[in-house]
């Protein structure tokens, strides 16, 4: 005799975002009877921790991307779909996406991230970029190299070439690292390179608002990081606040700074998801736009929306835990835990944020390092430097990106030359023209 019941509908998953957070949701769900869509507008995840080292022109672009699809190659109930979230039904239990489509879900993970905050002056974004995504990272590798060739070009043509200042705007782990290796492309990897110019006499400011670099730090690592800086030339100013960017320049107060190259590092806000959900739905934001959720990563009010990564606002023993790449991928973790939990009548298990410690690279062969496990230690120079690299390299999704990473490192530490300097895109600069006329004024 036929069997005529139904069979059993998988639940759908739906999952937003391809970071670590949304990569890492996928992955724990790959044994789970479920349906899994991860949609994200990109087609690549990218290991964000070394964005800056692509900005500076120590590594490519393919070797901190990774396809979506290859990383999910293996999970036959996962696909992915290139497309972006406009819409959430929770009535409905609908997503709406920017092709028109609409999907049906029983569970939706939102893990978009976070972007640039400029505190309400976003017309400083298109003087001072900041650094999130792989187009970030290439805009400012196109802006820090041009500056060099168009100093070059300015010598050869006029006699004379202004001095090359370049303002770092943030003194997070972002800040720092950006700060400690322009001074080493200047220094150390391009000064044979040009005839004309002495890149190696480039300056560099970090500007930080609260009264020390790297804040979230313990004090003694704050303090030898600012004491690397100072030695590889960076001009550390804390405890200051930019009033305003331009066109070659930015202002402390009302002094003004001549600036060729000008990056932001000092905010940012949650992605646009978080206001989305709370405008439909009335779930609590905080002053970042993140969303408010509970031990079990969702609002109180939608058991079956969770949130992830940095679009989340998780606080654990008081604190909130950071929107930084370790806690998104144990989020992304802990999902498979709870839908397993629902799928078999069990109690939901609450969220708990192993932090492991914290990393940033000062400059060539230079790092700090506050470690939590396997043991607790303050690790500052080259014993830091070297955790960072087995850390960032252990890391890395896929082997291929691993062993490229490694061997670019390796030579360019060895030989001191940088293969990914390529300027792609204008070969014009914002500001130059106002730049080169204020540093010719005051000569």
């Amino acid at each position: 005799m036929l069997d005529t019941n139904p069979i059993p509908k998988r639940p759908r998953v739906i999952i937003v975002g391809g970071g670590f957070a949304g990569v890492n949701a996928a992955k724990s769900l790959a044994e789970l009877p479920v349906e899994i869509t991860l949609i994200d507008r990109r087609n690549h995840h990218t290991f964000q921790p070394l964005l800056y080292q692509v900005a500076l022109a120590v590594l490519s672009p393919a070797d901190i991307a990774q396809p979506i699809r290859g990383i999910l190659r293996k999970q036959k109930n996962a696909r992915v779909l290139m497309d972006e979230l406009v819409g959430i039904d929770t009535a409905a239990h609908q997503v709406e996406l920017a092709t028109g489509a609409c999907l049906d879900f029983d569970y939706l993970v939102l893990a978009t991230g976070a972007t640039h905050s400029y505190f309400g002056k976003d017309e400083w974004a298109k003087f001072a970029p900041g650094l999130k995504t792989i187009e970030d990272a290439t805009e400012i590798r196109r802006r820090v190299l041009l500056a060099f060739e168009l100093a070059e070009r300015q010598m050869i043509e006029k006699g004379w070439h202004p001095q090359l200042n370049f303002v770092v705007i943030g003194g997070g782990p972002t800040g720092v690292e950006l700060a400690g290796a322009i001074c080493d492309i200047a220094q150390l990897y391009m000064k044979r390179d040009f005839r004309q110019i002495d890149p190696s006499r480039s300056k560099v400011m970090l500007i930080e608002g609260s009264p020390r670099v790297l804040g979230a730090y313990p004090a003694v690592l704050s303090a030898k990081a600012e004491k690397e800086l100072t030695r590889l030339g960076v001009l550390v100013r804390t405890g200051v606040h930019v009033t305003d960017i331009g066109p070659g320049w930015v202002k402390i107060g009302d002094q003004q700074i001549d600036s060729v190259v000008t990056l932001w590092a000092a905010g940012v806000q949650a992605s646009p998801v978080g206001k989305m959900l709370g405008a439909t739905t009335g779930v609590k934001l905080d002053n970042r736009g993140c969303v408010i959720v509970n031990q079990t990563l969702h609002p109180p009010e939608l058991p079956n929306i969770f949130v992830l990564g940095d679009l989340a606002h998780y606080e654990e023993n008081g604190k909130r835990v950071p929107g930084v790449a370790q806690p998104a991928m144990q989020m992304g973790d802990h999902i498979g835990k709870i839908i397993a939990a629902d799928l078999t009548s069990r109690p939901r298990p609450p969220f708990h944020y192993f932090n492991k410690g914290d990393l940033a690279t000062i400059g060539r062969m230079d790092a700090v390092a506050n470690i939590s496990w396997p043991f607790h230690a303050k690790l500052s120079g080259f014993v830091a430097w070297v955790t960072w690299l087995v850390v960032h390299i252990f890391f890395l999704v896929g082997f291929r990106n691993r062993l490229a990473v490694f061997a670019t490192w390796v030579w360019t530490y060895m030989t001191f030359t940088r293969s990914a300097r390529l300027i792609t895109g204008d070969q014009s600069l914002i500001g130059w023209t106002e730049y080169k006329a204020n540093l010719k004024g005051k000569s």
